[in-house]
Parts: C-alpha cells; structure tokens; sequence
C-alpha cells in the first residue's frame, strides 16, 4: 500500500458510506475519519444517521461527538482536526477512510486549500446587514459580485453568504477564486462515489426520514433545545432540525416536519451529487454491486480504470443500507 494512502468514500446522503467506510476499514486496517459536519455534535445521533457504536463493528472512528450543540463549527477548523486524525492513523501505519457528503469538507481536508483570513469589523458589519435585511438581500449581492459564488450558497444559508461577502471585500477578488484546485496534499489519495439513481435515492431517503422520526428524531431535537441548540449557529441548520422545530413550536404537524424535511434532504442530496462530480478524480461505483466492496479495493489498489465514470456491473442487491 502507498505509505500516505488516504482513502474517501463520498456522495450523496444516503447512498451508504458509512456501511462501505467500515467495511474498507476491515480489509485495509483502516480507521474512519468523519467528514460530516454536523456529526460532529454530541447529541445530534437520529437526525444525522450517526453510525451506533454496534454498526462501527469495532472500527475506531474519529471526529464523532466532539462539540456541544452551542459551539459553531468552521471548515477551517474542521480542516485542522480531519488533517491531524489523517496524520496520527498515517503514524500509525492505519489506513484513514473519510467518509462525508460535503464536497467543501473532504476537499478542504484532501486539497492543497489555505483558508483567507477574517476581519472582525467587516464580518461584525456583514452579519448586521444579515440581521436587519435577511440572507436574501445579502445572496442577492453576493450574485451580483460573484455569480459562481451564490451558485454555490444557498439563499438561506446566512454564514456563509457572510464569508463569502468577508473575503471578496478583504481580498478584492472573488470568493469562488479561493477554493482549492485539484492537487491532492496526500499524494496517495483515493477518491471513490457512490452511485445511486435519483429516483432509488428519493425512495432511500423518503425511508431515512421515516425512520428518524419512529426513532425518536422529536424527542432528540427536544432534548437538545435544553442544552442550547438555539444559541449555537451551526448545529440548528441540520437538515431537518429546523423542521422539528417548527413542529415543537406548534407551527407545523408533524407529516408536515416529515415532509418538508424529505423535501429538504432530497434537495440537499442533488446539490451534493452535482458537486462531486465536478472532481474528475472521484472513481463512481454503483451503490448496489454485488461485489462493491471487491470493487472498492481494487480501486484502491489501483487495479481498474482511472477515475472520472462510472464503473459498469449488473444489478445487484444493495451491499449496503441508507446510512451515509
């Protein structure tokens, strides 16, 4: 095996990473280091299908539980602690498997990606206008700047309308001129997707988010409103967090919380899909192979086609479930 082999097993959610991250894990001697930014909050288990310590079979993870719900995660600090898990199982001759579905995250960890720096007066001034005009004005000039930008950002995600709006004012350039290119900093890494027709991922997630709520997704999103998941500004934006919310409030019913937050999550899914395949260098294998683990370690070991299609097998029952 390559001495720096990092391997990242990524898509949409749902499509099973979690699953496929363990099984790698397994057979390489590997150790998983998450790559999901709101699985890193301690409490936040159903709504996040956070792997139980029963489904990790015995393989360490890393980067699971470790913030209270009222602190706000960045991808910069986020980069720091992936890249020291990575280092330490590197140390250890341990093969690190990420597994996530932010392409921001894992390319933060895997790419050659300095973040700009932070001036408090322009944020502070930023996240006012935020306060008194909303994140649709502020996306609407985040557009009118830096088109490719706002393309990336949702209307409704605040923050990083505000960062982005930071450094296009601290740098004089646009925001989208400081995301990284394809060069790796681990020169082993391996990149593999997973696959999963729209209408198959639709159905996988409709039942995810049943089964959240059948295992206690209200009573989660209860519990953690008491240990200040208000007060913090990252962990409420979860995907469906706010819809539980409004439920807990008497704002919606709860077929209504369901149903938006499938909505959301189906959404969020193909936005995650579009991004990964921006990256040539991600070898897709079909979710449901038969033989995807086989087929994973032979990615690996650098025995198949190079990266950028999708890896041709008949249909098979799925190797893996809808975590992920």
């Amino acid at each position: 095996m390559v001495e720096s082999l990092v391997v990242a097993v990524v898509g949409p959610t749902a499509a099973g990473k979690s699953d496929l991250s363990v099984a790698l894990c397994k057979r390489l001697t590997g150790e998983v280091v998450n790559a999901d930014a709101m699985q890193v909050y301690r409490g936040m288990d159903v709504g996040t299908a956070k792997i139980t310590a029963a489904e990790q079979q015995g393989v360490p993870h890393h980067l699971l539980d470790i913030l209270d719900v009222t602190r706000t995660a960045t991808v910069a600090e986020f980069q720091q602690l992936a890249r020291r898990a990575i280092d330490d199982c590197l140390t250890r001759q341990v093969v690190p498997v990420l597994a996530g579905g932010s392409a921001l995250y894992v390319r933060a960890i895997l790419d050659d990606f300095a973040f700009p720096g932070t001036d408090p007066a322009v944020r502070a001034r930023l996240e006012a206008e935020l306060e008194e005009h909303g994140s649709g004005a502020l996306h609407a000039r985040l557009a009118g700047q830096d088109p490719a930008a706002a393309e990336q950002i949702l209307p409704s995600n605040g923050r990083r309308i505000v960062r982005a709006l930071e450094v296009i004012e601290i740098t004089g350039g646009p925001y989208v001129a400081t995301l990284p290119e394809h060069t790796y900093i681990y020169p082993g890494a391996v990149q593999l997707g997973l696959d999963v027709p729209r209408p198959v991922l639709d159905e996988r997630i409709d039942r995810r988010v049943d089964r959240m709520f059948e295992q206690g997704f209200v009573e989660e999103v209860k519990d953690l409103l008491g240990k200040g998941l208000l007060a913090g500004r990252t962990a409420n934006r979860a995907l469906g967090y706010s819809q539980v919310i409004a439920l807990l409030r008497g704002e919606i019913s709860e077929a209504e919380a369901r149903d938006r937050t499938a909505q959301a999550t189906r959404r969020f899914a193909r936005r995650q899909d579009s991004w990964f395949r921006k990256d040539p260098r991600i070898t897709w294998l079909p979710y449901d192979a038969p033989d995807l683990v086989e087929r994973a370690l032979a990615t690996v070991r650098g025995n198949q086609s190079g990266p950028g299609g999708v890896v041709e097998v008949e249909e098979g029952l799925g190797a893996v479930d809808a975590r992920g």
